[in-house]
């Protein structure tokens, strides 16, 4: 995991689970860092610097390709 590189950060779980799912279907090597701190602690998100989307250097512009279709798609909506 040394070599994982950040692309991504978040502030609350809620934001990535699409993304999530996405990157499992296309067999991206990722973590999502201080994931856990911040479920228990969600207020605290800032100050801990927010949930970190870590990938392998591998499969760096495949993740963020994903993420870059995820967010120019209008189809994705939060009910």
């Amino acid at each position: 995991m040394e070599r994982f590189e950040t692309i991504a950060i978040f502030t609350y779980p809620s934001e990535y689970t699409v993304l999530e799912h996405l990157l499992q279907q296309q067999a991206i090597r990722y973590v999502f860092q201080n994931e856990i701190m911040i479920s228990v602690l969600p207020f605290h998100s800032n100050a801990i610097g927010g949930i970190r989307l870590k990938v392998h250097p591998q499969d760096k512009e495949t993740a963020i390709q994903i993420i870059e279709d995820l967010k120019s798609s209008g189809r994705l909506q939060i009910v």
